[in-house]
């Protein structure tokens, strides 16, 4: 299964666009992990920079391995948006805790 994974507020708590100080959720990086262990292909997908131009990739990737991130690939090319509507969406990594892990692992 493809896996794309948000960064800023879904594994992290980052406040605005003060990316350097987002902290990790760990819980939420553990289940991610769990996901990528069992196969799956994860893609960290993030809008970091979009709507600035500001390159934030390398920042990005350092703090993805700092925290122990397993991933195959990050993209800093998510758009900018306030709602997100599709039929695979789920909203939130905490849904993906409850459920939908439990049933893919």
């Amino acid at each position: 299964m493809n896996i794309y994974v948000d960064i800023d507020n879904t594994i992290t708590k980052t406040t605005n666009t003060d990316y350097v100080s987002a902290t990790p959720i760990k819980k939420y990086i553990e289940i991610v992990n769990k996901l990528y262990e069992q196969g799956h292909y994860i893609v960290y997908w993030t809008a970091r920079g979009v709507g600035s131009g500001v390159d934030y990739y390398d920042l990005t990737e350092k703090q993805l391995k700092k925290w122990g991130c397993k991933y195959h690939k990050l993209k800093c090319d998510k758009p900018v948006y306030d709602i997100f509507i599709d039929d695979k969406t789920l909203n939130s990594i905490e849904n993906l805790s409850n459920d939908f892990i439990t049933r893919i692992i």
